[in-house]
């Protein structure tokens, strides 16, 4: 599956995977879909005028729908952080190949080119470049270096590497409690990116991260892994004990 690393405000990067074909089209479909309801719903409104004021007031209609029709894309991802109403409901967004928020010329970009990914080949030359390009770009994200990835994370909480089968079980590290969802969440994805690829500096970053907001102090006898992997036990284990009282 293709890619793209996310530098996270904690300083670590993250691979997300890039959104495919079909998130796209169902994304695109459901943007339509609410202009399809916002123009019945002006025409309804409009055709209340006086008879003498009926053309004029859809004239004024028409301009306003075009007008929104036009900038929507633009402004949503501009002002929504790469999201339409349809991206996110697909859980999708806009990002630059480099892992950053898209520039305003980027998002320029992207939407002036709109007009030869959609309007110009009725989406053909979108639907042929997505499908055809490793990071799943349309024409205009080739032109402006971004595509879309899922944001959506590979780890959901119910699937944490993790919990102890006796009861038993220790905590370590009991400042685990001051974790939110989260961040454990952040921490069971940078494991999984770390068995994928074997980097170790993933581990590290966490490692010095997570001490840091935790106030903890670790020997150099724990490595990276382990003390990461204690960390999600010891959560997993305080939580499921925490919910059973």
């Amino acid at each position: 599956m293709q890619t793209v690393k996310i530098h996270t405000s904690q300083n670590i990067t993250i691979d997300y995977p890039v959104a495919g074909l079909g998130e796209r089209i169902l994304a695109r479909l459901i943007d339509l879909g609410i202009f399809i309801i916002l123009y019945i719903l002006l025409m309804t409104i409009s055709s209340y005028a006086t008879p003498s004021g009926l053309g004029k007031n859809r004239t004024v209609v028409l301009w306003t729908y075009g007008a929104i029709f036009c900038f929507y894309d633009l402004v949503c991802e501009v002002f929504f952080r790469g999201q339409s109403i349809g991206k996110v409901a697909m859980k999708i967004r806009v990002i630059s190949l480099n892992g950053a928020r898209p520039t305003l010329g980027q998002y320029l970009i992207r939407w002036v080119f709109r007009m030869v990914d959609f309007s110009l080949t009725a989406h053909l030359a979108a639907v042929i470049s997505v499908a055809s390009t490793p990071n799943k770009q349309r024409i205009g994200d080739l032109i402006a270096g971004t595509t879309l990835i899922k944001t959506e994370p590979h780890t959901q909480l119910d699937h944490l590497a993790f919990i102890p089968e006796d009861d038993n079980y220790q905590p370590v590290y009991q400042e685990v409690i001051h974790l939110t969802d989260k961040e454990v969440l952040l921490i069971q994805e940078v494991l999984n990116t770390f068995s994928a690829s074997g980097n170790k500096n993933l581990l590290y970053n966490m490692k010095i991260q997570v001490e840091e907001h935790l106030g903890i102090k670790t020997s150099g006898y724990v490595s990276e892994l382990e003390f990461l992997e204690t960390i999600v036990k010891d959560y997993n284990h305080l939580s499921v004990r925490s919910d059973s009282i």
